[in-house]
């Protein structure tokens, strides 16, 4: 019975492994539809910030769905760019506790997405 149980939490897991590997490779993967009032909620921008804050993540999204067109190394190099210039972008117009729970936000993001592979 336990051996079942050990075999049975070892198949889970690797399971869960070969998901989350071929999760990144999904072009679903790369499509960032996110509740946009949510994020200005989250953020508690000001009105002068909003659009700012929208255009820049419509850029961010734009590069990850041309990124998902790619070959694995070369998509790699395209979403680290993307997210590089996100983050650069976000910090002009983001306050410093602003700025640190987006990174806590986006950090999450590309964790569950498996974009970080």
């Amino acid at each position: 019975m336990i051996l079942t149980l050990v075999a049975m939490l070892s198949m889970t897991t690797a399971f869960a492994e070969g998901e989350k590997a071929t999760s990144a490779n999904s072009v679903e993967a790369y499509e960032l539809n996110i509740n946009m009032n949510k994020l200005f909620a989250a953020l508690d921008l000001a009105n002068d910030q909003k659009e700012a804050v929208a255009d820049i993540h419509h850029t961010f999204a734009s590069e990850l769905k041309f990124a998902a067109q790619y070959a694995n190394n070369d998509r790699k190099a395209l979403v680290a760019r993307a997210i590089d210039n996100d983050v650069k972008w976000m910090r002009y117009v983001l306050n410093d506790k602003q700025f640190h729970t987006y990174l806590t936000l986006l950090n999450t993001t590309i964790n569950n997405r498996g974009l970080n592979k």
